[in-house]
């Protein structure tokens, strides 16, 4: 135990330290929640990875390996990463230069204020808060291992320290210890599969013993059931306001497309080892065991302390770093969407940084309420996907593409995708419930469009090609030039 608590303790000295040096320089609202545009490449590429591996990787997609093998692998985080790279690469100009600050902000810029509430909602609280909590969860996880305190203390604890660095620091600091985590989440992620690989009995074996299904891409139930998880999982981020953050943060475009792929390249890399640990893992840990329990059994049963309290300072940054980021995420949409354009569009830089750090403590005490009733860290994550994937996709896409579209139908769009995807289980039918959202929002937003006029609110530009007025705009005299040397 004094390993893990002297591991621990110098985590948290160094994050608290650079929280507080953050909370002295930080002075507007703009470099809290969005960097003040002015992050460089090696800071992207390590907050991406860090962002993009909290618990679901430590915990969840370890638990995926044990019970579906490869095939998890290709249902979530290869197709995840792989939209991950499509959005750097081919949206990171034309919404970088709209000078936006969250995904909403695209929709009420293009439609009016109002229409941002639903994208909003569903990005600060349908997303942010459950998978805060999941990281919440994940942490007390973390305690419980190392201190053997109990499961509700532990997420007591994990939520005031989370907090804490999160209402100090604001994106800044959540940017900079992101790129110094990454080192180290990624050391303790490749030293639990060294150890799996051992404790397997080495690859040859583990290949040997190993039943079929488990290795092959399709699994079980064959390229079907992967393409459908798949299906429920990917297209949602193409509308994850963190990687939306990270393009904003950038100090230029092209830092924001290359750090941007360099970041998912490494990341995608990684992803294959929680899936591996969690297949090497059939050979040693019991047979009946809770697949998120998998992590903590190999770390703490199997482990010597010194190496062990290592790869829980890995998961630990991971946890930190996918926390902050998410609750940055919610604070961005109900400060900037909400507060903001609805309520209080002349709010002064004190009201503003008052209401972000007000936002902070909203959302991540919604978050620990949740924290208290999660049981599965996958389902919850999945279910939170699929509902902002069916309701937000097609509409962003139009609002990038296509001038026709109206106020009328991607309102009616994302409403009608949001109740069929929340209903459609109740029915029954066997069918996913993505496929019938899709559905519904795309012929929905494609017949109200054709039907309906541009209501006199509307900017009637494809975004992709064309600017909405928030590209003009200053932001805290920052020099609006993407050619800049770095």
């Amino acid at each position: 135990m004094s390993w893990y608590f002297g591991y621990i303790l110098a985590y948290f000295i160094f994050m608290f330290a650079i929280g507080i040096y953050y909370f002295t320089k930080i002075k507007t609202s703009d470099s809290y929640l969005i960097a003040g545009w002015n992050m460089g490449f090696w800071n992207i590429v390590g907050t991406i990875i860090s962002t993009n591996c909290g618990a679901a990787v430590f915990i969840g997609w370890i638990g995926m390996g044990f019970t579906m093998g490869v095939s998890g692998f290709f249902k979530f985080a290869l197709p995840a990463m792989l939209v991950s790279m499509l959005l750097i690469f081919f949206f990171s100009r034309p919404l970088r230069r709209q000078r936006l600050y969250t995904l909403a902000d695209l929709f009420s810029e293009r439609f009016g204020s109002k229409t941002g509430i639903i994208p909003s909602v569903l990005s600060a609280f349908i997303y942010s808060v459950p998978t805060t909590a999941l990281q919440i969860v994940g942490m007390s996880t973390v305690f419980s291992i190392a201190f053997n305190i109990n499961v509700k203390t532990g997420i007591v604890l994990s939520f005031i320290l989370i907090l804490g660095f999160t209402i100090l620091g604001g994106l800044v600091a959540t940017i900079v210890t992101d790129a110094i985590q990454s080192v180290i989440l990624i050391a303790g992620i490749v030293m639990l599969a060294y150890a799996a690989l051992q404790f397997g009995g080495g690859m040859e074996h583990i290949l040997s013993s190993t039943p079929k299904n488990y290795l092959t891409p399709l699994g079980a139930n064959g390229l079907g059931d992967v393409l459908l998880f798949a299906l429920s999982v990917a297209p949602f981020y193409l509308v994850w306001q963190s990687t939306w953050q990270r393009i904003f943060a950038s100090k230029t475009e092209d830092i924001a497309i290359k750090a941007g792929l360099t970041g998912y390249a490494i990341t995608l890399c990684i992803s294959v080892l929680p899936y591996s640990i969690g297949i090497m893992a059939r050979q040693f840990v019991p047979a009946d065991i809770h697949p998120d329990l998998i992590f903590s059994y190999v770390t703490v049963e199997m482990l010597p302390p010194y190496i062990g309290g290592i790869i829980l300072i890995g998961l630990l940054s991971a946890l930190m770093t996918g926390a902050d980021s998410f609750i940055l995420q919610g604070s961005s949409n109900i400060t900037q969407d909400l507060y903001h354009r609805l309520l209080n569009p002349n709010a002064t830089e004190k009201q503003m940084m008052f209401v972000s750090r007000l936002s902070v403590v909203i959302i991540s005490v919604l978050s620990l309420l949740v924290a208290f009733a999660l049981t599965d860290i996958v389902s919850m994550y999945q279910w939170a996907l699929r509902l902002s994937a069916t309701t937000l996709v097609f509409p962003f896409l139009a609002i990038m593409f296509w001038r026709r579209t109206t106020n009328t139908a991607v309102i009616s769009s994302m409403l009608l995708a949001c109740f069929t995807t929340i209903l459609w289980p109740l029915l029954h039918t066997g069918i996913d419930q993505t496929i019938p959202g899709f559905i519904i929002s795309f012929c929905s937003l494609v017949i109200i469009s054709l039907w309906t006029k541009h209501s006199p609110s509307e900017n009637v530009k494809a975004v992709y090609w064309e600017d909405l007025p928030s590209a003009n705009r200053k932001i805290n005299d920052i020099d609006s030039s993407e050619n800049k040397a770095v």
